[in-house]
């Protein structure tokens, strides 16, 4: 009989994930400042520049189902380390290339899978088995990881302007394998099982009383009794309008401000450290807002991720209104308030697909669930590059940020997972 213990495994476990989103995110989310660093060095345009982020969403997403396959059949520990090498192999070999090709090819595809390898799939997966009661708390303080990621933007920025973005690619590169890979190995194991634990820290007793009260539960209809695999996923109309949901909110919404958020600062007028000092503050409140999503374990899922959605719309509104630097009160305010109501939209989108289809297969289908963030994450920042060439402005990009956010929030009404929620709280 196994009892109690008082440090629960499974903390260790989220802490290692916590690094491995934070350092893997680095790679992606460090992109908005050597942005506008590569298109002074080449002369390239917006547009073609920004399809080295394109490609690299494009990959992950692509590769993010076979990431997700790997950690559901072989040890994840393996599956993070070598992706935590592919990080460091792309990042660091950036800092070498001299043509598009070369960038496409070492960070749209290289880091690109690395990052499939050592991001949120396989590192969700893993979490899914060890926490149950507190998910969407433990998808929050992952998702703060994805968060503190960006203010490494300020970092990033002041090695690019002191040192050269070359420098920075390699350091960024380095840091992540060197930190990231070994911790992995070290630390991560699959499920509570393999330490001789339960689920949430629960002696034998209390797992055994709560199995009953799950078979009970999820007896009572024929959704919470299923086996859920991808093919079995993809017949219902949740899974298609939560795809869709990465898409607008993940995908276009997120991506869109990784890859673009400092040019909407530097063209309103703001030095290059000021522009990455609000992207990261962005960066701080949307770790926040992952945080604050944690209370819809107690509220429901919609019931916060409707209102939150609403609320970043009426923030991305205000770059309307931010037409120079006339108004320095304004890229803060935006920064807050955008950053703390989208922050808490991937920690219950998060929750509430581990709650509707968590089991033996949930790798598998968080990582199809990509191929959709990978779809919007692909064109989004391609098309707001183009369309700033042949515009001069961002205002269309503003357009489709705030339509993306409205899409978000009809969606989870339908998907009502209030319905249909497979673990009772």
């Amino acid at each position: 009989m196994v009892t109690r213990r008082p440090f629960y495994y499974g903390w260790a476990i989220l802490a290692i994930g916590f690094l491995t989103i934070m350092g893997g995110f680095i790679c992606r989310n460090t992109f908005s400042v050597f942005y506008p660093a590569i298109v002074e060095e080449f002369g390239w345009s917006r547009g073609d520049t920004a399809i080295i982020f394109s490609i690299n969403i494009l990959f992950y997403g692509l590769f993010a189902p076979i990431a997700g396959a790997m950690a559901d059949r072989f040890r994840p520990r393996y599956v993070l380390a070598t992706g935590a090498l592919l990080i460091g192999i792309g990042m660091a070999g950036c800092s070498l290339a001299t043509e598009k090709w070369q960038f496409y090819l070492l960070y749209g595809v290289v880091a690109a899978i690395g990052l499939s390898m050592a991001g949120w799939a396989p590192v969700a997966t893993v979490l899914a088995n060890w926490f149950v009661r507190k998910r969407a708390l433990v998808f929050g303080i992952l998702g703060a990881g994805f968060g503190i990621s960006l203010v490494s933007a300020s970092g990033a920025q002041y090695i690019i302007s002191s040192f050269g973005w070359q420098t920075a690619y390699v350091v960024i590169g380095l840091s992540i394998f060197l930190l990231i890979a070994p911790l992995c190995v070290i630390v991560v194991r699959r499920t509570p099982a393999d330490k001789g634990l339960f689920p949430d820290g629960m002696t034998s007793e209390e797992a055994t009383a709560n199995q009953e009260r799950v078979s009970v539960y999820r007896a009572a209809s024929e959704w919470r009794s299923r086996d859920w695999t991808v093919r079995n996923a993809i017949r219902t109309r949740q899974f298609w309008l939560i795809l869709l949901t990465w898409l607008c909110s993940m995908g276009v919404v997120e991506q869109l401000a990784v890859s673009h958020q400092v040019y909407f600062y530097l063209d309103a007028g703001y030095t290059p450290i000021a522009s990455a000092t609000f992207y990261s503050l962005f960066g701080i409140a949307f770790a926040i807002g992952n945080l604050l999503g944690a209370f819809s374990d107690r509220t429901g899922r919609e019931r916060l991720f409707i209102p939150a959605s609403l609320i970043s719309a009426l923030f991305i509104a205000l770059y309307f209104v931010m037409l120079d630097t006339s108004t320095p009160w304004l890229p803060p305010i935006i920064a807050i308030g955008f950053g703390t109501s989208f922050g808490a939209i991937p920690c219950v989108l998060n929750a509430t697909l581990a709650d509707l289809f968590h089991g033996k297969h949930y790798g598998r289908i968080a990582g199809t669930m990509l191929v959709g963030f990978a779809a919007g994450g692909m064109l989004s920042p391609w098309l707001a590059g183009y369309l700033h060439d042949i515009t001069g402005s961002y205002v269309p990009t503003y357009f489709m940020l705030v339509a993306a956010m409205i899409a978000t929030a009809t969606m989870m009404w339908f998907i009502a997972p209030r319905k249909l929620n497979p673990v009772k709280r």
